[in-house]
């Protein structure tokens, strides 16, 4: 990798913004002789340990990681640079199946060669340095369909990745890289902010 500067950096900030339905479902009623009564199924989901059901929209601030290189500064972006983030998601208080759907976005114009690319899903055994399967993200959305069983619902973790894209594929040339990292260093440009937003919805056939 040719560059006109040995190391570009770059800080990284993150928020995922949080869209959830109504924590209200469908109701069911009787009239006969006598009473009847019936329980509603329970409706509750955590990200990240926030109980996101309250209310209608929360945003949350996570760091993400930036994956070691030892040619760049611990925590900073530079060309060729990769990453990810996590969402954790907890539906244990969640009794009917549901879908959900992860909008994604790197809300930054000068920098297009900080792409979110793939995502993994990690069942809550997942210990790190496993094998991860990856799948590429389509379109900037990440969508998926959790059917309710007997045994319920258990956390997992849904790992979006995220990279500096240096050589094929790239838009910016060595110049515009080197902008970046100049402002970095005048703080003019700083950071860079990845949006995820989350929709759960229940299951309706």
């Amino acid at each position: 990798m040719t560059k006109k500067i040995k190391y570009l950096l770059l800080l990284m900030s993150l928020s995922i913004t949080l869209c959830v339905m109504s924590n209200t479902y469908s109701k069911y009623a009787a009239d006969t002789t006598g009473s009847v009564e019936a329980s509603f199924a329970k409706w509750q989901i955590l990200v990240n340990t926030e109980d996101i059901t309250a209310g209608a929209e929360k945003t949350l601030n996570i760091t993400p990681t930036i994956e070691a290189n030892s040619h760049v500064a611990a925590n900073k972006l530079a060309p060729a640079s990769t990453g990810y983030f996590d969402i954790e998601i907890d539906p244990t208080n969640v009794e009917v199946s549901y879908d959900y759907r992860i909008t994604l976005s790197a809300a930054n114009e000068s920098m297009p060669d900080v792409k979110i690319n793939k995502y993994a899903i990690l069942d809550e055994d997942y210990v790190e340095g496993n094998t991860i399967t990856k799948t590429n993200v389509e379109n900037d959305v990440i969508t998926g369909t959790n059917n309710y069983t007997a045994e319920g619902f258990k956390p997992f973790t849904v790992r979006v990745y995220f990279e500096w894209v240096e050589g094929t594929g790239e838009t910016m040339d060595d110049a515009a890289d080197t902008v970046v990292g100049h402002n970095a260093l005048n703080e003019d440009t700083d950071s860079i902010e990845m949006t995820a937003t989350i929709h759960f919805e229940q299951k309706i056939s």
